[in-house]
């Protein structure tokens, strides 16, 4: 492993992710020269820092005592793991979005191709406290979208995490999960075998080594990772404080879609959502088609118009239609009423009604012709 692979891996295990202070370091001067600077506790030449930064470069050299890269990446290697950094192949470029709280380096752990698998990527995240009606929705969506070729990232959590991954397992559709603990320590515990699966089949994500438990800084942490790495964020359920209103905040700063899905408004899993969605720039979601249309490219992935109901009486051509439609909804009429109200002559109405009463639309009465019992089924508004 080369010296600057050496130091990010180094770093991501002495410093928080994303700090501002340290990837600064990082640009001015490398990030081999950051971690001597953790060493030394001497900054280089024409870096400054204020005191609160000097003294976590002080907990990040006490921290550096119990670093050790090569078993790290040894640990790693051994459930056929990597590292990557800024620069190789794999790093997707739009993690830069993030300026000075970019990752200095990811790990991953399965077959999948992150920066190909960003290219058409949507997260989907939401409450772990999840309702019957959010679970189905995040894995309907998740598993729409990966049949359509999109890669679904999540944060790996319950509820709405774990069901937009296997939603997109069950399309055997790629996703990527964005964990806040090491790519090999399951958590939480109750989705080992979710996690097994998605690192057999697809990625796991993290900024932190191998071993690395979670801490609740570390999960708000990871959500700018969540948003920067996908096209848009979509916000299946969340209550007044969800995690997932974090995800659609970094969103927005990237410049992202925003994405909401409206809920009961009796339900307090959605009073996150809802407030999402009276803000501007908040698109409303209730079709996977309006989730591609709002990520996808302008003018070629747009959403179709939802399917309506096709009644028997749609299928008539015009004017025998506006003969239909001029009967009355109960009781019979004559022909010549029918022609007043239709706007067409006798003989027209004559021919139509013929054809009306074969279809089995109306009925000969004693008084005239009257709609079929079958006929008389709600017209709906037609405007």
């Amino acid at each position: 492993m080369s010296d600057e692979r050496t130091a990010r891996a180094t770093l991501t295990a002495v410093a928080e992710p994303g700090d501002t202070f340290l990837n600064r370091i990082i640009d001015h001067s490398g990030p081999e020269q950051a971690l001597e600077s953790v060493r030394t506790g001497k900054l280089p030449d024409g870096v400054s820092a204020d005191a609160k930064e000097l003294q976590r470069l002080d907990h990040w050299r006490i921290r550096l005592i119990a670093a050790e890269p090569d078993q790290d990446m040894a640990v790693c290697a051994r459930f056929r793991g990597r590292l990557i950094c800024p620069g190789d192949p794999e790093w997707p470029t739009t993690l830069d979005d993030l300026g000075g709280g970019r990752p200095y380096a990811l790990w991953l752990r399965g077959p999948g191709d992150l920066r190909y698998g960003c290219l058409r990527s949507v997260a989907v995240v939401g409450s772990r406290a999840a309702s019957p009606y959010g679970l189905r929705a995040a894995a309907d969506f998740a598993s729409d979208l990966a049949d359509k070729g999109w890669t679904v990232i999540s944060g790996g959590a319950l509820g709405i995490d774990a069901a937009a991954h296997r939603g997109a397992l069950a399309a055997d559709g790629p996703t990527v999960a964005v964990l806040a603990n090491g790519v090999d320590v399951p958590y939480p515990a109750s989705n080992e075998g979710l996690f097994a699966e998605v690192a057999r089949r697809s990625l796991l994500v993290s900024e932190s080594p191998p071993g690395t438990h979670p801490h609740r800084l570390r999960f708000l942490v990871r959500n700018r990772v969540i948003a920067a790495l996908s096209r848009g964020t979509l916000i299946v359920e969340a209550e007044a404080r969800s995690g997932a209103l974090n995800t659609a905040g970094w969103a927005a700063k990237l410049g992202r879609v925003v994405m909401a899905v409206p809920g009961p408004i009796t339900s307090r899993s959605s009073v996150g959502s809802h407030r999402l969605l009276r803000e501007e720039g908040t698109t409303l979601i209730t079709r996977t088609e309006e989730i591609i249309e709002a990520v996808g490219r302008i003018g070629a992935d747009l959403a179709p118009p939802p399917d309506t109901p096709v009644l028997p009486r749609d299928r008539l051509e015009p004017v025998t239609r506006s003969v239909l439609e001029a009967f009355p909804a109960r009781g019979a009429t004559g022909p010549a009423q029918l022609a007043v109200k239709a706007g067409v002559d006798l003989t027209t109405v004559n021919a139509k009604l013929g054809l009306l009463a074969a279809a089995g639309f109306v009925e000969r009465a004693p008084a005239g012709w009257r709609l079929t019992k079958s006929a008389k089924a709600p017209r709906g508004n037609t405007e």
